[in-house]
């Protein structure tokens, strides 16, 4: 290289970081930020020849390598490994396809279903018991699963052919008394009419010859005078009696003569006339009567009674009498009735069982949803806006209740998708709805007396377990009831731990609400208690919360919702020998059983000294289950042990 040239550059400035450079270490960092590189200088240092020698190795080297590369690209080595690896790589690939192809068929055989699996097949032992030799063929089926199935399958389908065979005789059967049934039906549809006209006939006759049956024929004779409803009502009742039930009494009572008054023709229209112009003369001297006082004798003529009335006592095994007084009520045109429960022995009335037998509760809901609080007659509303009366709820106490089972009893029947001008009491109705409202009666009755007793026990802190409910309870049971009250309904739905059943729809005015208290130390178990008036058909329902290191209930302890399911849920295992009357106290006993299981299996505070507060004295198998640590709250009788369910 040149000098001229050389010096025609421009000198490189070298910046350094900040570490100093060979052999300049004690320099200033100034001076070192300023070091310049110098090419003229570095070609006086270097030796030419040795430069030349370098240079010429380095091509050298170079044509060597290209040499070597363009003999390999020749002779094509390199290429036909790539092939063979790719040739191994396809096989490799072909091979893992395979395997899975054949995995999936595997499965699908695995998890292939036959239609014959879903056929429950008789069992084995009974299959070679029944079945004929030339179906079982057990010399050959018995090593051979697959001969075995085939035999069942034809054992199968040859009890199918003749239950098919027997279906269809039983067929024709059928076919056969349905035709007998209907020949009977109609010539006993043909005989009722006859038999009325006869009775009809009779009357002169039984008058003439003064039969025996005096009180009976004078009942027959009032009954005349009764409406269509109460008719049918005592016509249907006194069948009823005399057919199933020999202690049912049927009455009629009220003053024939005013009911015969209903019916009188009107007298001379001039008469009447005449004596309407004397009373306007007479009111038009004297004060008219307000508005006020024009309503409520309007009311009072629509709400009018009819002056007579049946009567009915129906009697229990207990000698208790259920008294049934039934009205019609005329512009209404429904029918009400009152109730009243007598007893062989006075009964000391405990303070919660107040309203068990109260007239205006004991037979609310005797069919499901039937309160008796409003008018089963859709025409009524419109009566009661001209007269200014808002709901018959209001006039019950007086009236009676109106229920729905009343009204099939006296034959009446409101539709309400079709509403009809006039409704006719119909026999068939209410022979058709007799018997079971008449059992209904008596359920409800020895039910409220049942529980009658019961709350005086409860009230007491004494919780009666007869003796053929013992065996559901363990034999020493720590937790006592303390309290058992009566809570009002809007008490009920401000509960706090109570809003679940609340919104459920399941907390209605018609029930009868509790409040008990059972308590272990210094453990303190609430339980709201909704008693449904169709008890012990339809279950109590039980909300707890339990007042110990905290309150606990249902939203915040999931063994407390396991306590709520086993007196809930379960009860049916609580229900006792029928009509299980028992199922509200053995749900307390329980209760107090599952307080014991909850604290006994609480673990126990190593830091607290002293002894435990509540030792286990049930035998558990298992203390906690699952992550939500449930306890074992079912218990196992005779082995007298609890597990979880």
């Amino acid at each position: 290289m040149s000098s001229e040239s050389s010096k025609k550059r421009k000198p490189k400035v070298i910046r350094s970081d900040g570490a100093p450079a060979e052999g300049k270490r004690n320099r200033s960092d100034t001076e070192q930020e300023g070091k310049y590189y110098s090419e003229e200088a570095e070609v006086d240092l270097r030796d030419p020849g040795r430069d030349y020698e370098l240079y010429k190795y380095t091509c050298q080297e170079l044509q060597r390598l290209m040499a070597e590369i363009q003999d390999l690209k020749s002779r094509g080595g390199k290429d036909a490994a790539k092939q063979k690896v790719d040739a191994y790589h396809l096989q490799l690939q072909n091979l893992l396809y395979e395997v899975m192809h054949l995995q999936k068929e595997i499965t699908k055989c695995l998890e292939f279903k036959s239609k014959h699996e879903e056929i429950d097949l008789v069992s084995l032992e009974e299959f070679y018991k029944e079945a004929p030799p030339d179906i079982s063929k057990a010399e050959v089926t018995m090593g051979d699963p697959h001969q075995q199935t085939l035999a069942r399958l034809d054992w199968e389908l040859e009890q199918r052919k003749r239950l098919a065979e027997k279906y269809r005789e039983c067929l024709s059967n059928k076919e056969k008394i349905l035709k007998e049934i209907e020949v009977k039906k109609e010539y006993l549809s043909s005989l009722q009419p006859r038999l009325n006209s006869i009775m009809q006939a009779s009357l002169p006759v039984q008058e003439y010859l003064f039969m025996p049956f005096d009180q009976a024929h004078k009942q027959y004779e009032t009954a005349r005078h009764l409406p269509p409803p109460l008719y049918v009502l005592f016509v249907q009742t006194t069948a009823y009696g005399q057919a199933c039930d020999k202690t049912l009494s049927v009455a009629i009572e009220g003053s024939v003569d005013e009911a015969k008054a209903l019916f009188k023709p009107p007298e001379d229209s001039q008469d009447d006339e005449s004596d309407s112009d004397a009373e306007e003369e007479q009111t038009t001297k004297r004060r008219r009567p307000t508005l006020g006082v024009q309503l409520d004798d309007k009311r009072k003529e629509m709400l009018k009674r009819h002056p007579l009335s049946v009567m009915l006592d129906l009697k229990c095994k207990d000698d208790s009498v259920l008294h049934l007084t039934f009205y019609y009520l005329m512009n209404l045109n429904i029918m009400t009735v009152k109730a009243k429960v007598t007893t062989a022995t006075e009964l000391i009335t405990p303070i919660s069982a107040g309203d068990l037998l109260s007239p205006d509760s004991v037979l609310s809901c005797l069919y499901p949803g039937d309160h008796g609080k409003k008018t089963p007659n859709p025409a009524n509303q419109y009566q009661f806006d001209k007269v200014g009366i808002l709901t018959l709820r209001d006039y019950v106490l007086d009236l009676g209740h109106p229920y729905l089972w009343v009204q099939k009893l006296g034959g009446l029947h409101f539709p309400k998708e079709q509403p009809q001008h006039t409704v006719i009491a119909d026999h068939s109705l209410s022979a058709s709805h007799m018997e079971t409202t008449m059992k209904l009666l008596k359920t409800r009755v020895q039910s409220r007396l049942a529980l009658h007793k019961q709350f005086a026990s409860l009230e007491h802190g004494i919780v009666p377990v007869t003796s053929d409910c013992q065996y559901l309870f363990p034999a020493k049971v720590v937790s006592r009831l303390v309290k058992w009250v009566t809570i009002a309904h809007e008490d009920y739905t401000e509960l706090h731990f109570t809003k679940d059943i609340v919104e459920a729809g399941l907390a209605g005015d018609t029930n009868l609400y509790y409040m008990a208290l059972v308590e272990r130390g210094t453990a303190k178990l609430q339980a709201a208690v909704v008693l449904n008036p169709g008890y012990s058909s339809i279950p109590p329902i039980f909300q707890l919360c339990l007042n110990w290191k905290g309150e606990k209930t249902n939203n915040n302890d999931d063994n407390i919702r396991a306590m709520e399911s086993e007196v809930n849920v379960c009860y049916k295992e609580l229900c006792g020998p029928q009509p299980s009357h028992q199922l509200l106290t053995n749900q307390l006993q329980r209760l107090c059983v599952l307080l014991d299981v909850y604290l006994e299996t609480e673990s126990h505070d190593d830091s607290v000294e002293g002894p435990k507060e509540f030792p286990q004295e049930k035998m558990c198998l298992r203390l906690f289950r699952g992550p939500s640590r449930m306890k074992p709250f079912k218990y196992n009788h005779p082995q007298g042990f609890f597990s979880h369910r």
